[in-house]
């Protein structure tokens, strides 16, 4: 017999399977029967040329009606000719070189045809085409012909045989147990194989792909249940905030009331403090919405307890700006121990891999000895040499920028296994959070604080001169009225290639002339010579200014010395500038619909409101409609319901980085039905982990989650 697991030179014999060892990363017998057909031909139907232009690849049932060989003349050997006609009797000649094949194509024969379509002397021709008759059902035994994605040297009748052979031979045990078989209706891995592979009529190909969805959420829900069961076991200490304590004073020294939706996620958070299981929560929150103010008063009950709290931003833009920010909010409370300081005052560390030796070590004094209560800080909070006296909570902001590793990494420099907060601005679908975050209590913040005017947004299509001209006397506008504002460029610009942030690109199948995109240096030597613009203060911001070079181009905007701020995307997260309320964005149509949005929500956090201004060279299509859409609605959820429907889940185990085929292949997870698939894999998970956390009793699964998930792609999976 023959498992999925051996080594596919044992089956190399076979005819046919050494030609397709190594081919799409066929390695072992299973690679092949999960090299899955890309479409089927119904054999009652024989197909159209009409269907296809010349240089097609074509893959069409037809008819022999001549075949004859004879010697070539200008070389040695014999060639075939033959005609095949198709199910609209339009002709098409075959060629065959140094090939005897005159048994094998009779006149009145049928065959599957795949070969390349061309012309000759006036006539279709496919020269040297792959063929195999579907009058034998030992191959094609059912009314639809599987068609397999192309390979070098390999044609549709060689995958055929293998198949064949190895579920004839293959008796691996079922993965998934016999009972959720039955509760779901399902098929066996082997019964789906075959209805995928030798279908016998059109609906058994749907209903094998969705056992084999169905295995996909299962694998990703079992280990993310297994995580969970892991955090389960774990203990910590709670963390319980003071009566009178630091908390309580900064809830009396804040100016505003706090949101619904802030109350109620902080109340959460307070309860999982409280316990002895360590905290795993992942909020996230609408641009403007009050995350760190959340995060922030859950710092503080740490620090009441008597513990340190550590925030992790992923650069350093953002990490100055949550500690002038923090500064800013606490006052007198963030200067403990200090002249003026508040009796029950902290003191705030902030930590980045740029600052002088000096301020290092009296960052990394304060840590140590747990003077500093709250640190802040970039990927340097994470190296060796800095230690804290007691960390208790660990807050990391915009996760998806962060690795797994990095975040465990932090939490090991805990005592005891700290409590975890982790912030997105970036709405996650329902679905999405359930596959990638599965292992997290989730919490969402959809409601603005008070006094927050709308955004307005608008698409500008460049290619109207007066349009683009109107943009920069808007932009002109708000800095009149005492405002800021922003433009959003997709590179930088000086010389290089290589810094596009573009997400999507031409994502709808239009052709359109390559075009350097906007960059940072142009750009900003252009608005300066706009005559709409005369007297305003310009300045750029990237990625690739020195550290105090950034920093103080932030501070000064902040500070209103700038009037527009000229920058790639790395303003996208935690730039918060109240006096801010305008953003034109060029390029627009080369970022993704997120964003989009996430650029857009560093505008309009003051009481004057926003204008975000899409600039775009598209002038229809998808493309267009996207941008429309984004401009549309300010709903961050239904944009993000949107954009996954648009581009799907794309690689979500990041198979790619880890080259091996991603595990989310078939599972949809903007399809109503795959999502019905996702909430039974994950109470079935559940339960199998709460009867066998280690699935001894379940060794076939065990094999599949360790065939399936790779530590690099389970590692993605937490870092979504």
């Amino acid at each position: 017999m023959v498992d999925r697991v051996t080594r596919f030179t044992k089956v190399a014999d076979l005819a046919g399977a050494a030609k397709l060892k190594g081919k799409r990363g066929i390695e072992f017998a299973g690679d092949v029967l999960d090299l899955l057909p890309r479409k089927y031909l119904d054999r009652n139907v024989a197909g159209r040329f009409a269907d296809f232009a010349p240089g097609d690849a074509v893959a069409l049932i037809a008819t022999v009606t001549e075949a004859k060989t004879h010697k070539m003349r200008q070389r040695k050997g014999s060639m075939l000719t033959a005609t095949i006609v198709d199910a609209d009797g339009t002709k098409a000649g075959l060629v065959f070189f140094n090939t005897y094949v005159a048994g094998d194509l009779k006149p009145g024969t049928t065959a599957l045809f795949m070969g390349t379509l061309g012309y000759y002397k006036g006539q279709l021709q496919l020269a040297h085409p792959s063929y195999s008759f579907i009058t034998d059902t030992d191959i094609y035994p059912g009314e639809v012909i599987p068609i397999y994605p192309v390979m070098k040297g390999v044609n549709d009748l060689n995958m055929a045989q293998v198949v064949r052979y190895l579920l004839d031979c293959w008796d691996d045990p079922d993965p998934v147990p016999a009972e959720i078989l039955h509760a779901h209706g399902l098929v066996s891995e082997h019964e789906a194989y075959r209805m995928i592979h030798r279908p016998i009529d059109k609906v058994e190909p749907h209903r094998g792909r969705r056992r084999l969805r169905y295995d996909e959420a299962l694998v990703v829900q079992t280990a993310l249940a297994a995580r969970r069961a892991a955090y389960d076991r774990e203990t910590s200490t709670p963390r319980r905030p003071r009566e009178g304590g630091l908390l309580a004073a900064f809830d009396a020294r804040l100016p505003f009331e706090l949101t619904a939706g802030q109350r109620e996620v902080g109340e959460r958070i307070a309860q999982d403090m409280a316990g002895e299981r360590p905290m795993h929560r992942l909020l996230q929150g609408e641009v403007g919405s009050g995350k760190t103010i959340v995060a922030l008063r859950a710092m503080l009950a740490a620090v009441d307890s008597g513990a340190q709290a550590a925030l992790l931003a992923p650069t350093e833009v953002l990490a100055g700006q949550h500690d002038r920010s923090i500064r800013a909010m606490l006052g007198e409370l963030a200067e403990g121990g200090m002249l003026g300081g508040a009796e029950h005052g902290t003191k705030v560390a902030l930590l980045t891999g740029s600052m002088s030796k000096a301020a290092r070590e009296r960052a990394l004094l304060g840590i140590v000895t747990g003077e500093a209560g709250i640190v802040i800080g970039t990927h340097a909070l994470i190296q060796q040499g800095v230690d804290f006296d007691d960390l208790g909570l660990v807050v990391v902001d915009e996760q998806h920028r962060f690795g797994v590793e990095q975040r465990d990494a932090l939490r090991g420099k805990a005592t005891h296994p700290p409590h975890v907060l982790v912030m997105t601005a970036t709405p996650i679908p329902r679905t999405v959070a359930m596959t990638v975050f599965g292992d997290m209590e989730t919490s969402a913040l959809t409601q603005l604080p008070a006094g927050r005017a709308p955004i307005v947004s608008h698409v500008v299509p460049a290619a109207k001169a007066g349009w683009l001209q109107r943009t920069w006397q808007r932009l002109a506008e708000e800095v009149a009225a005492g405002h800021q504002g922003y433009v959003v460029c997709p590179r930088i610009g000086d010389d290089d290639e290589g810094d596009a942030q573009a997400a999507y690109g031409d994502d709808d199948g239009e052709e359109s002339e390559k075009r350097p995109l906007h960059g940072v240096v142009q750009t900003l030597e252009q608005l300066r010579a706009e005559p709409a613009l005369a007297g305003v203060r310009l300045e750029m911001l990237h990625g690739r200014m020195p550290a105090e070079e950034k920093d103080a181009v932030m501070q000064a905007f902040g500070r209103g010395e700038i009037d527009v701020l000229v920058s790639t995307t790395v303003i996208e997260v935690g730039v918060d500038v109240p006096n801010a309320t305008a953003m034109v964005i060029l390029d627009a149509d080369r970022f993704g619909i997120s964003q989009l949005h996430q650029l857009r929500g560093r505008v309009g956090r003051g009481s004057a409101g926003g204008l975000c201004l899409l600039v775009t060279d598209a002038e229809a299509g998808q493309t267009y409609e996207r941008l429309e859409a984004v401009a549309a609605t300010t709903d961050g959820f239904e944009l993000a319901d949107l954009d996954l429907s648009l581009r799907r889940e794309g690689d979500i185990l990041g198979a790619n980085q880890s080259g091996r085929r991603t595990q989310l292949r078939l599972l949809r997870l903007s399809h109503p039905k795959d999502v019905e698939l996702i909430e039974a894999a994950r109470d079935d998970a559940t339960r199998l982990i709460a009867e066998d956390p280690d699935l001894s009793g379940h060794p076939a699964l065990k094999a599949m989650l360790a065939r399936r998930l790779d530590d690099e792609q389970a590692a993605f999976l937490e870092r979504g």
